[in-house]
C-alpha cells in the first residue's frame, strides 16, 4: 500500500519530515542534559552499549548504533581524549580493536540513567500507558522494514 502519491507528497507532513524533527529535538535536549557529564547523546550511546556489554569493537558500535564508521572513529577519538574509553588491539587478530570504558568512563555510564530518563519522559507526558506502548510498537516495526 502507498501512503505517499507522486500528486499528493508534501516533505513537511511526512513521517521522514517528523522522525528527523523529533531526532533533532530530542538530541538538543539530551545534549543539553549530558553537559554536566561533558559528553553528547550519542556519546551516551556509546557509553551505554559498552557498559552493558552490547558492543566491545568500533565496527559493533556501527552497527548496533546505525553510525557510519567515519563518525564512529571520531566520537571514540573524542571519548578517548576525554579518558573514558581505551583502545587496544586484539591478541587473535591484530585488525580488530577492542574498547573498553576506563575507571571514569564507567563513573559517567553510571550517572546517565539519573539524567536520561528526565528528558525521555518529558517528550511523552502526555501519552497515556497504551499510547506509549504503540508508538514503541511502531517505531520498532518502522525500523524492522
Amino acid at each position: 500500500m502507498d501512503h505517499y502519491t507522486k500528486e499528493r507528497f508534501q516533505s513537511e507532513e511526512s513521517i521522514g519530515f517528523f522522525i528527523n524533527k523529533a531526532r533533532n529535538l530530542l538530541i538538543a535536549e539530551l545534549d543539553n542534559a549530558l553537559k554536566d557529564l561533558e559528553i553528547t547523546s550519542q556519546q551516551m550511546g556509546i557509553l551505554l552499549s559498552m557498559q552493558r556489554g552490547v558492543a566491545t569493537t568500533p565496527f559493533e558500535l556501527s552497527k548496533f548504533l546505525g553510525i557510519d564508521t567515519g563518525l564512529m572513529t571520531r566520537m571514540l577519538d573524542k571519548l578517548e581524549s576525554k579518558g573514558l574509553l581505551e583502545r587496544s588491539r586484539s591478541l587473535e587478530d591484530r585488525r580488530v580493536v577492542n574498547l573498553t570504558l576506563t575507571k571514569k568512563g564507567l563513573e559517567v555510564a553510571n550517572q546517565i540513567p539519573d539524567i536520561a530518563p528526565t528528558v525521555l519522559n518529558r517528550r511523552v507526558e502526555s501519552f497515556t500507558k497504551e499510547e506509549f506502548k504503540e508508538f514503541g510498537r511502531l517505531l520498532k516495526k518502522f525500523l524492522e522494514h
